[in-house]
């Protein structure tokens, strides 16, 4: 089990940025495995070797026959090896038919429960796609806090739901059916394809949940919502209808952004702002060439009747077909002569006026800006003040629309290329020249941007804003990190009316009707479009009957309605998620139980998209706010810092991750799965095959969720490197061994302690010795010895055979003048020794010392073992400084973990957890417990075996939320220890601080931190002098103070094991024919090296290390002294920089080795 690493051994717990080396070295060993593999099969390709057969790796699964829902066979045998697939088999199953996830289980929710609630929902998935590695990490860190809060004894409620994704969904089933068909949805009519959608839905629209359950997500399925189910639906038109009747929602026809591919309009949240520094060719749905962009064309507009020119400017030269005025500055006395004037349009022969207005920037260009009111944002402005007309040149789909002579029926980028010729033709070209700018890209399809006016339905926000402003300031609503606060505020402050109207068939059609009265005169399209008047809102098309004949003072048989075909922005329905979910607007049970939420948690990057909107409505519809905290995960990305996206080919499945897959299988998802073009998927393979050259290994959904928690650190995007996973595969492969072999050194008849407290009191006994024995100082009349010398008291015979029961010698593992003068008093009396065997034994020994031998044992100051100040020597049962420490470094992951929760800092609790697993129970525990276990002494080992019980008792317990199945698997095969245990793992009470409160001791970690650096300081000189690790060195260790000594006497048998030794002796004398290694200012390690290897053959050897390593530093001294070496990468430098050093430091490692080698051979 040990791990020969140094930094195990050095008592220090493992940062997050350490363990996160740690995990890219793995990963890079295995690639450099990988290279090693390729190069070898080179070089043996011109050899006529027989190649070995490699057989495949097998892996194993749980083939014991169980119904599903039943619990896993624990009476087999645990596998010798870690398989995911083995682990994770029918646990979830299993916890899902007992009802572990619900909030009922186990309680009356009538009662109060006295630990509170805990009430979350899911941000919805939407129901088109699988889960990403988003998906994964939001789920992942939610179910760690839902199991944790479910641990400590809250009810707990985490409601699933899926989103009905508007525009991606009717995108999705509108490309199957042209597919499959070759038919539109208007080949259907709208009906029959809303039908087509629930088809597809209720076929393809599961999948997510299953993906779900494979992560392991202990939500409550029960209450499963779906946004587009009928509870949801009634929600959607109560909000609607209070919120029009109040004039929060209303209608008008204003500049929207529009996509041309959806034919919808979208939020301004929706628009990806595009930088480019100057000319720049994009790819453009639609069109089969790139589309130029970042450019700023000129041209000229002539006076009427003059000979005069206005030259404009534009980056869009298609939207001058709409242009209908050029303003400039009042104050620009260029213009001022033409200011009332009017331009030709070229095309058109429409008149545009010249006009002022303050908006012109007189420095820009030539201070002359054509104004395109129904195009752009600041021309729309402007066309408002001075009441000029909105001509839309574009149709929906973005076509040019008639009466523009030949540019009618053009693309509107087609149309771009011809406007420009065509100014070219008339001589009213200028030209063209970079600009740098910003592009507005539509987030779902990918389409330019077009502003156009559309008449839509809004949602007056600036009161909401305030709300929720003031929400967060007071404290009643906390966001987490708080630097999201900056955020929360910027966008409330900037807030506009909020545009919720789509032009999509599905989703939730609005529920508002425009009425007509019978006979009455027809109103006119435009009025139709520009007016609230004759619109009316109802639940139901006879509540909007009854309002309109109401409004108008007409009877509702006068009254013809029709409903606005459009739907709501799907932010709509979610904004209503945490109540609609519970039943809203019914007064249900769960509305009073559960309602507001505990904790929202989500991505930062959808903090306005949602969370914003469902606090809007929470305060607005309910009067209280949906959540009290918000904890804002961070964004993953790719190993190389860059978004997940398709075109990148870095979007990963976490199911891939989980189970495995091929290079040529990712290959093959990309062409089946995606809506890539086919040059966009081959850019995508190269990635794919840049990044998983080998594909992607099999790493279990344990793995994946620790590592997803595990580089969650707030505040930051998480870069996250796949196969850095399989480093975690690594961690539970670890836990797996550890808990098998601790299993069977326990033994199957082991019954643990019935109680915590009887450790907890062996505890407080060996503190409260301790403190007994360092404040007195024992004098020789309160011995009462019948055994005595001059100076050493050493109580009865029956004391000092228990002494060297466990002791070699009287002051513990090394021979002094204590022993000698015990055996002088012992031979000059009539004692007889048959009845202490450990006496006899120790006598016979010491006898055999010759006088030379006698006289350079050391002098002792009687302050060792048995003599006034010392340290805690440990009587039958009692707990061995070892036992103590791991009880100590238990309570400390204890405090840990639950800090970690309580503070949404998960790498704190998982960067604990590891170093408890890996460096604290397997790296030194398991190892200090072998000699225990392999000796006759039942009742050290009783004892031992019952701390090592609670390691993993605890262990499991609290890694749990994160490794919710291994933590299982392995629980379940642990004894109880009481008969009443929970059925699950995952009910079971999460350790708590207070509970193990007793077993921390600051002194004790001190003392076995000092013996950690003697294990790290052998180890390290074991390698300096080119001894093998497995090879066993006699050890001295040389320490003058009297506590330091005194610790290593009672460590000396966990330092022999740790550091491979055959013997350790603690001494205040230099041994001969050893070398020294000092570990502090008093102490120093002395390695026996005479009779054990051949001294001029470790200097040889250790020679050439030299030779290398001067070699490899002087080639890297000429590559930094190079001319042109300043120009190198930053990074490169410091690498470079970092290697000297380390070379440096090798060589005076192995020239101090040579010295004290040459000075070994003179003694």
């Amino acid at each position: 089990m040990a791990n020969q690493q140094d930094a195990g051994t050095e008592g220090k717990p493992k940062t997050a940025k350490q363990l996160e080396k740690e995990a890219k070295k793995a990963a890079k060993l295995a690639k450099f495995a990988e290279k090693q593999a390729k190069v070898a099969e080179k070089q043996g390709d011109g050899q006529q070797k027989k190649p070995k057969k490699v057989e495949e790796k097998k892996v194993t699964t749980y083939e014991v026959p169980t119904p599903a829902g039943e619990k896993k066979d624990i009476n087999v045998e645990l596998p010798a090896q870690y398989s995911p697939k083995y682990v994770e088999a029918a646990w979830y199953d299993w916890w899902k038919k007992e009802g572990f996830f619900k909030p009922e289980y186990g309680r009356n929710l009538d009662e109060d429960n006295p630990k509170g609630k805990f009430i979350m929902v899911i941000p919805p998935p939407n129901v088109t796609g699988s889960l990403h590695l988003g998906h994964a990490l939001t789920n992942s860190v939610e179910d760690a806090i839902c199991r944790w809060n479910r641990m400590t004894g809250k009810t707990t409620l985490w409601v699933p739901g899926c989103d009905h994704a508007g525009i991606a969904t009717q995108v999705v089933v509108e490309k199957k059916l042209q597919r499959e068909e070759g038919k539109s949805r208007h080949d259907y009519g709208r009906e029959e394809f809303v039908k087509r959608v629930w088809r597809w839905k209720n076929e393809k629209g599961d999948r997510i949940y299953h993906q779900l359950e494979k992560m392991g997500s202990s939500l409550d399925w029960d209450r499963t919502t779906f946004t587009m189910d009928p509870g949801p639906q009634e929600a959607v038109k109560e909000a609607f209808v209070r919120m029009h009747e109040d004039g929060t929602i209303y209608r008008s026809n204003r500049l929207v952004n529009w996509s041309c591919t959806l034919k919808s309009a979208i939020l301004d949240i929706e628009v990806e702002k595009k930088e480019l520094a100057g000319r720049t060719e994009l790819s453009v749905p639609g069109y089969k060439d790139k589309v130029e962009f970042g450019v700023l064309v000129s041209f000229a507009y002539q006076v009427e009747d003059s000979t005069e020119r206005i030259v404009v400017a534009t980056t869009r030269i298609e939207t001058m077909l709409g242009d209908t005025a050029v303003a400039v500055h009042p104050s620009d006395e260029r213009y001022k002569h033409l200011v009332g004037k009017v331009l030709i349009h070229p095309f058109t022969g429409r008149k545009l006026p010249i006009l002022q207005d303050d908006f012109v920037e007189m420095e820009f260009g030539t201070g002359a800006v054509k104004i395109t009111p129904a195009h752009d944002p600041n021309d729309y402005e402007v066309g408002k003040r001075h009441n000029l007309p909105f001509l839309t040149i574009f149709s929906d789909d973005g076509y040019i629309l008639d009466g523009y002579g030949p540019f009618t029926g053009m693309k509107r980028f087609e149309a771009r290329k011809a406007v420009l010729d065509a100014l070219k033709e008339k001589g009213l070209y200028v030209e063209t020249k970079d600009n740098p700018m910003v592009v507005p890209v539509c987030s779902r399809s990918k389409d330019i941007i077009e502003p156009m006016i559309k008449p839509q339905w809004y949602v007056k926000c600036s009161e909401m804003a305030k709300k929720a402003i003031e929400a967060v300031k007071s404290g009643e609503l906390e966001i987490i990190p708080k630097m999201h606060e900056k955020t929360w505020y910027h966008w409330m402050e900037e807030m506009r009316d909020w545009c919720i109207s789509r032009q999509l068939w599905w989703g939730h059609q609005i529920p508002a009707y425009y009425a007509t009265i019978v006979d009455a005169p027809a109103a006119p399209q435009e009025y139709i479009q520009k007016s609230d008047e004759n619109w009316v809102s109802g639940r139901t098309k006879e509540e909007a009957q009854q309002k309109a004949s109401a409004k108008f003072g007409v009877p509702p048989e006068k009254i013809i309605l029709k409903q606005d075909p459009d739907v709501l922005d799907t932010w709509f329905s979610s904004g209503l998620f945490p109540f609609s979910v519970m039943g809203w607007p019914n007064k249900t049970r769960d509305m009073e139980l559960f309602y507001p939420n505990t904790l929202l948690e989500t991505g930062h990057d959808i903090l306005f998209f949602w969370v914003a909107r469902m606090v809007f409505f929470g305060q607005k519809l309910l009067g209280k706010l949906p959540f009290k905290q918000v904890y804002l995960h961070a964004m993953v990305r790719d190993a190389h810092g860059r978004k997940m996206s398709k075109s990148l080919g870095n979007v990963i499945d976490p199911m891939d991750v989980i189970y495995g897959i091929t290079l040529q299988e990712l290959h093959r998802q990309l062409e089946e799965n995606s809506n890539l073009d086919s040059r966009e998927i081959i850019k995508a393979k190269e990635g794919q095959k840049r990044d998983y050259p080998q594909g992607i290994p099999e790493c279990g959904t344990d793995a994946l969720r620790f590592a997803l928690c595990a580089y969650t650190a707030q505040g930051r995007d998480i870069n996250l490197d796949v196969l850095r996973v399989n480093g975690y595969r690594n961690f539970c492969n670890k836990l797996w061994n550890a808990t098998k072999f601790a299993l069977m050194n326990i033994g199957k008849d082991f019954k643990p302690y019935p109680s915590l407290s009887t450790l907890q009191n062996k505890v407080r006994e060996a503190k409260k010795k301790c403190v007994d024995q360092s404040s007195t100082v024992p004098s020789s009349s309160s011995m009462s010895c019948n055994v005595n010398s001059d100076d050493h008291h050493l109580g009865s015979m029956s004391e000092l055979n228990e002494q060297l029961e466990h002791f070699s010698y009287v002051k513990g593992y090394l021979p002094t003048q204590a022993d000698l003068a015990v055996l002088e008093r012992l031979r000059n009396s009539d004692l007889s020794l048959s009845q202490y065997p450990h006496v006899l034994r120790w006598y016979c020994h010491m006898s055999s010392y010759s006088d030379s031998e006698r006289r350079s044992l050391p002098t002792e100051d009687g302050n060792g073992p048995l003599f006034g100040k010392q340290e805690h020597f440990w009587q039958k049962g009692e707990l061995r400084m070892v036992d103590r420490w791991m009880l100590s470094q238990l309570a400390f992951a204890i405090q840990e973990c639950n800090a970690g929760f309580q503070e949404f800092n998960f790498p704190r609790a998982t960067t604990a957890l590891y170093n408890l697993w890996w460096y604290q129970i397997c790296d030194v525990y398991l190892e200090c417990l072998k000699p225990v276990m392999y000796s006759d002494d039942e009742e050290a080992k009783e004892t031992s075996r019952n701390v090592l019980y609670t390691a993993l008792d605890v262990g499991l317990t609290l890694i749990s939320p994160f490794m919710p199945f291994l933590s299982e698997e392995l629980f379940q095969r642990l004894p109880p220890r009481t008969p009443n245990r929970p059925p699950s793992l995952c009910i079971t009470s999460y350790p708590e601080p207070q509970q193990y409160t007793v077993f921390l001791d600051g002194e004790i970690d001190e003392k076995f931190k000092f013996g950690q650096k003697v294990i790290g300081e052998v180890r390290s000189a074991k390698a300096k002098y080119d001894i093998p690790s497995k090879t066993k060195v006699e050890v001295t260790l040389q320490c003058e103070e009297v506590n330091n000594r005194a610790t290593l006497e009672a460590l000396s048998q966990d330092i022999a094991t740790l550091t491979v030794a055959s013997k350790v002796n603690v001494a205040t004398g230099k041994p001969k024919g050893s070398v020294p290694t000092p570990i502090t200012a008093d102490t120093v390690a002395w390695m026996k090296l005479q009779g054990l290897v051949n001294l001029s053959s470790c200097q040889e050897k250790i020679q050439k290390r030299v030779k290398d390593a001067e070699e490899r530093l002087n080639a890297l001294k000429a590559e930094m002294s190079k001319p042109g070496y300043d120009k190198v990468p930053e990074d490169v430098k410091n690498k470079n920089a970092k290697k000297r050093l380390d070379l440096e430091a090798e060589l005076e490692q192995s020239l101090d080795a040579i010295s004290k080698l040459e000075a070994m051979e003179t003694e």
